[in-house]
């Protein structure tokens, strides 16, 4: 009858009121929303000018070993070779990564150099440029650093280390006694190289990101993760590992404090010290 259909409709109504108020019966559930996956940092593209050397091959592997791609120019092939056992690679074998790529050549050619930079990736260039002044000419330093500054300017690379020496440029006193002597002979030659080396810097480069990197003594030892810096910080001993970190977050890190400056840098611990490679930098190289 329509009173007992009235009657069942009310006592389902009162069912499901019963029900909702206790939490029995919850509404359809929606479809969670699509997550978006998490963006994966750029992988940058680090030119390395100076590879096959004891701290350009640092570059080269530590560059490798953050993951990012690189491009470099060497004189001969065969001389890139892993520095230590590391990332992955075998202390005085070859280089052997899909993210490497090598052109064989000369600084001083500007077309070796442009070559380099074909790709149009490149993000950041460290210079590490060395020899003996019989081997590559008196001015290699500062010829070979005027073509990767105009290819740097070409190719809209802002990002630049460059590895001078303790005692180049403003910081002479800096340097101890002994090897002011011999910068002031028998190295007399190469030091007025490295002076027009920063001079192309700060002059056809003053428009760049660069960072004047002046190491003390350099030592083939095993990273530390420390690096000390400073304008007018004495000259002390880094290992060329430690050199190599610091170059690299100079043309990595958003935020690195030194950039269009002139720095000496160390590996000195001495009272009050602070290193100043990036966390993750210091992290990874002090588990070497």
């Amino acid at each position: 009858s329509i009173a007992e259909r009235t009657l069942i409709g009310a006592d389902m109504l009162f069912s499901t009121a019963a029900l909702l108020s206790s939490g029995l019966l919850l509404s359809p559930a929606r479809s969670p929303a699509a997550v978006a996956p998490r963006a994966r940092a750029p992988t940058l593209s680090i030119a390395v000018f100076g590879a096959s050397g004891g701290t350009g091959s640092e570059a080269v592997l530590q560059a490798l070993e953050r993951g990012e791609d690189v491009s470099c120019l060497v004189r001969d092939a065969s001389k890139l070779k892993a520095p230590r056992t590391a990332a992955g690679f075998s202390e005085g074998s070859p280089f052997a990564s899909d993210k490497l790529s090598v052109t064989t050549g000369s600084v001083t050619n500007k077309a070796d150099v442009d070559a380099v930079f074909a790709s149009g990736g490149v993000t950041g260039v460290v210079v590490a440029l060395g020899g003996k002044t019989s081997d590559v000419g008196p001015t290699m330093l500062q010829d070979g650093t005027a073509n990767i500054v105009a290819a740097c300017k070409a190719n809209g690379v802002k990002r630049i280390s460059v590895v001078t020496t303790i005692g180049a440029g403003d910081s002479m006193d800096q340097a101890p006694w002994a090897f002011r002597l011999l910068m002031m002979t028998v190295m007399s030659s190469i030091m007025s190289d490295k002076n027009a080396q920063e001079a192309v810097i700060t002059s056809a480069g003053a428009d760049l990101e660069y960072c004047i990197v002046r190491p003390g003594g350099l030592k083939s030892d095993p990273p530390t993760g420390v690096v000390t810096a400073g304008k007018d910080q004495d000259a002390g001993a880094i290992t060329r590992a430690d050199v190599a970190a610091f170059c690299l977050d100079a043309v990595v890190e958003p935020d690195f404090q030194f950039l269009r400056q002139a720095v000496s840098i160390s590996s000195n611990m001495g009272s009050g010290f602070k290193s100043v490679l990036a966390d993750k930098t210091k992290s990874r190289m002090a588990s070497k």
